[in-house]
């Protein structure tokens, strides 16, 4: 009589149910595993044979077929190692077929039978707990982010020969319980109080946190404009549990979840080098992963040195910028990984890095600076909301003791600023509960909450035609406006609002 117990497939960024069936048929004595395993799942062979003898447990000298079903998802990674030991366990008469009912069973096998860490193992207990499953074996490791499910009792198992004696009766392993409280405080790895001077390019970065603007910082080197972008996360509004486990799902998905560390608090800070490929910054790949943008997701992207990334690169980022998601189509199916991020931009003015610094002069052709700029397409910098020029901080600044606002002070006024987009899209009359911040709103909402005065209409028509404004720039610089007006509490936009949105927009670096 074959044995069945349930295991779990990751597919993009969700768990799928997997039946793992275990039965004896005709032939030479082996292993055979059908049903789209790839090659680390067919290796599964040798180690479940190897730990099941090295638990004291005696293997079945018979052909062995396991059937991962369905058969239609391709199985890959080495997660099915402790369900197929277990099968073939029940099959050759150690444990009733009864013992691991309701239960679902993921981990990984070393050779002498210790159960080893598995990836995705927080959507793989989603999928568990949506399918009914009142229980689940996981690698003892991997406890504390299965355990962020709730209603879903969690069995740490540390080897084979342990949960074998844990469903014999003879040892009991205890349920996992979550020691402590996960919303621990909030780390701020780079402080505003620590960055002297740039006090307007503060500015824009606390309006670009309010609204969830993007932002380009444009300056020579060592002005600081990395320092400033890797403060930006501090004055962020901290996060909710939903987006923490939205976040923490993407981490798991793609193994990079800090050791100790099941649940993320902090909004992601990701930094890519431009040699990066354009499949590492959109997701991608043979059986296709997360990429950079998703694991910004809910935080910020940073791209230092912008004209240096790859054209293809670059361009392949501007529709995830606009839909907040990635889809990444292929022969066998597409995905869907959410990508909804903060971009923050930095670059040098020119290859040298010193066109228009008030002391070192530039030493390139206007021509090359030219080029230079050129490398950032139009639609590219149309979907940036903030331009910001970065000068360098002369030596009274730097040498002083003047302690700057900090980042705690500041991330108060943004949050008071959230909460009043958040009251104002989640507005039944509005229906727009999937709109967070200003930076998401659509034309309807635009038209319904960025309405101008007389001032401000006359001094929005004498910009478009100066400026020689798209479409798309209009409305950002009235989302940009409204958050200016969020974080100054008026319920109007007033024309300063509007005149500080427009001193935002990109002024040509060759004037």
């Amino acid at each position: 009589m074959l044995s069945r117990i349930y295991s779990c497939a990751v597919v993009g960024l969700d768990g799928v149910i997997v039946e793992v069936e275990v039965d004896y048929t005709n032939g030479l004595p082996g292993m055979t595993i059908v049903g789209l395993p790839d090659a680390a799942v067919q290796e599964s062979r040798e180690r479940v044979q190897t730990a099941v003898k090295n638990a004291g447990l005696h293997f079945p000298r018979h052909r062995i077929v396991v059937n991962l079903a369905p058969a239609s998802v391709r199985k890959e990674g080495p997660a099915y190692d402790l369900p197929i030991a277990l099968g073939v366990i029940v099959l050759a008469g150690f444990l009733p077929h009864d013992a691991i009912e309701g239960t679902l069973v993921i981990g990984e096998l070393s050779l002498d039978g210790i159960v080893r860490h598995t990836r995705g193992v927080l959507p793989m207990a989603a999928a568990a707990r949506a399918n009914g499953f009142k229980r689940m074996f996981v690698p003892e490791v991997d406890a504390p982010e299965a355990a962020l499910i709730p209603d879903l009792e969690i069995i740490p198992v540390k080897t084979l020969a342990d949960l074998y004696n844990h469903l014999a009766g003879r040892q009991t392993i205890e349920s996992y319980l979550p020691a402590g409280d996960l919303l621990e405080p909030l780390f701020i790895p780079t402080d505003f109080s620590e960055v002297k001077g740039q006090e307007h390019v503060k500015r824009a970065l606390e309006v670009a946190a309010a609204g969830g603007h993007n932002m380009l910082m444009v300056g020579s080197p060592g002005a600081g404009k990395t320092l400033l972008a890797r403060a930006l996360p501090g004055i962020l509004p901290e996060m909710s549990i939903e987006e923490s486990l939205d976040v923490t799902r993407i981490y798991s998905v793609a193994d990079q979840l800090p050791t100790g560390t099941p649940l993320i608090r902090y909004r992601p800070f990701r930094s890519p080098h431009h040699t990066i490929s354009h499949a590492g910054l959109v997701g991608g790949g043979n059986i296709p992963k997360p990429g950079e943008i998703s694991l910004a997701h809910r935080g910020v992207l940073f791209l230092d040195e912008f004209p240096e990334f790859g054209t293809r690169v670059l361009e392949v980022m501007r529709q995830p910028m606009e839909d907040k998601v990635v889809t990444i189509s292929r022969a066998k199916g597409s995905l869907t990984f959410s990508a909804n991020f903060q971009l923050v931009a930095a670059m040098n003015p020119c290859p040298c890095g010193y066109y228009g610094d008030s002391v070192k002069p530039c030493t390139c052709a206007p021509a090359v600076v030219t080029k230079y700029q050129k490398r950032i397409s139009g639609p590219l910098l149309d979907r940036i909301d903030i331009h910001i020029e970065v000068p360098r901080v002369d030596y009274e600044k730097l040498s002083g003791n003047k302690i700057s606002e900090s980042s705690e002070s500041i991330r108060s006024r943004v949050q008071a600023a959230r909460d009043i987009q958040l009251a104002r899209f989640t507005n039944p009359s509005s229906k727009s509960t999937e709109i967070i911040c200003n930076a998401d709103m659509r034309i309807g909402e635009i038209r319904k909450f960025c309405q101008l005065q007389d001032e401000g209409q006359s001094l929005m028509r004498a910009a478009m035609s100066q400026l020689n404004l798209s479409a798309r720039a209009y409305h950002r610089i009235l989302k940009l406006a409204r958050t200016i007006a969020d974080l100054a509490g008026s319920e109007d936009i007033q024309s300063a609002h509007l005149a500080e949105a427009l001193q935002y927009r990109p002024k040509s670096m060759m004037g």
